[in-house]
């Protein structure tokens, strides 16, 4: 058998779940809205792109263990067009309304899910520093008055009140690091990764004094890194994952954001192509388990209580190669994957979509449990 139709036969082994589905245009997003909807957006420079709100197949509820069956039937909640490409899209808690980042960059732009109509809307704008080609990097404070962090670069970041686009919050430095994510971690903190590999959280209640990691580590320069935090209701241990470019993963504790706890190298096969695709995103389910992806077409899983000290190669618990297979593409042309998602309350279920404009949703098997 050739690659392709081992994998289809190994895949009956590998997943619980596996559903395939193709948007019109490829997504850089993929935002839960609940435990069944998610918004997608696409990205293509210089014509109109779709933002959708998909509600999954009431088929991925089903308990049973259904096999791989390639299913198309996401339904179209609501719909909308944006002039512009769609990097990055947040949906506000409680609300129906969405912000959205992309190029041009020098606004974000508040979209309102209609109630009575399938009709995505958008409706204000909120004006950001303008810096070139760059894209401002997006995160949300929920609370009675939800307030927009965005920034490029740490001198221009800022948060305003959604409602009135009152500033009500800006870092007050001239560092002219340019930004690669932001999270925020509760009502008055949140944390930023620079390209560079510099973390640093920040207490939006005094005046800019960051706990961070003035400098990268060794090894990293002319790479690119980006970062996510763990919950804190996700266990124990470190809780900030940092991924470069080359494949490298930091663990960190946010106490001593200087030394990491471990560093391994990720079974990667090349440096990543696009690094504005980088992605790295804790279990919200699992203790000590992460995902990554943006190197190639596949999705890598990993366990960190399985890493044995700093600088090792780490192996992957489990790798998603659907994108690479399922549609027949070879492994020289297969597509990219863009970004992915642990669904929000099935622990081993993640999304992923990949530059063919392919969307999947599987359920892995943790093969340990089964030896």
């Amino acid at each position: 058998m050739d690659p392709a139709e081992d994998w289809l036969v190994e895949s009956l082994r590998l997943y619980q779940d596996f559903h395939a589905f193709d948007l019109a245009g490829a997504t850089r997003v993929l935002e839960w809205v609940g435990d069944k909807g998610v918004f997608v957006a696409g990205y293509e420079s210089l014509k109109k792109n779709e933002i959708l709100h998909l509600i999954l197949p009431l088929r991925l509820s089903v308990k049973e263990n259904q096999g791989l069956f390639p299913e198309r039937d996401f339904k179209v909640r609501h719909g909308g067009f944006s002039d512009r490409s769609v990097f990055d899209l947040k949906h506000v808690p409680d609300t129906r309304l969405l912000v959205t980042s992309g190029l041009p960059g020098c606004y974000l732009q508040v979209w309102q899910i209609a109630e009575d109509s399938d009709v995505l809307k958008a409706v204000s704008t909120i004006a950001v520093d303008e810096d070139g080609c760059l894209w401002p990097r997006v995160a949300i404070f929920p609370s009675t008055a939800p307030g927009v962090l965005h920034g490029v670069r740490l001198s221009d970041l800022k948060i305003a009140d959604l409602e009135s686009q009152k500033i009500t919050y800006c870092s007050g430095v001239s560092d002219r690091e340019e930004l690669s994510s932001l999270q925020v971690l509760d009502a008055d903190t949140f944390a930023f990764c620079c390209t560079s590999g510099r973390l640093g959280l920040v207490d939006t209640r005094q005046k800019w004094a960051s706990v961070e990691n003035l400098s990268p580590s060794p090894g990293s320069a002319g790479g690119r890194w980006c970062a996510e935090v763990k919950d804190r209701g996700q266990g124990t241990g470190p809780c900030i994952a940092s991924l470069g470019s080359d494949g490298q993963l930091r663990l960190l504790d946010p106490r001593n954001l200087c030394h990491p706890v471990s560093s391994v190298q990720c079974l990667v096969p090349t440096p990543s192509p696009n690094p504005e695709l980088l992605h790295v995103t804790w279990a919200p389910g699992l203790d000590n388990c992460l995902a990554i992806s943006g190197f190639d077409g596949t999705v890598q899983v990993y366990d960190v209580t399985s890493w044995d000290g700093k600088g090792s190669q780490a192996e992957p618990l489990f790798t998603h190669r659907g994108h690479i297979f399922l549609d027949g593409n070879e492994m020289d042309t297969a597509p990219l994957v863009t970004t992915h998602t642990w669904h929000p309350c099935k622990p081993r279920t993640l999304l992923s979509a990949a530059s063919d404009a392919s969307v999947h949703v599987w359920d892995w098997v943790d093969l340990r449990a089964t030896c």
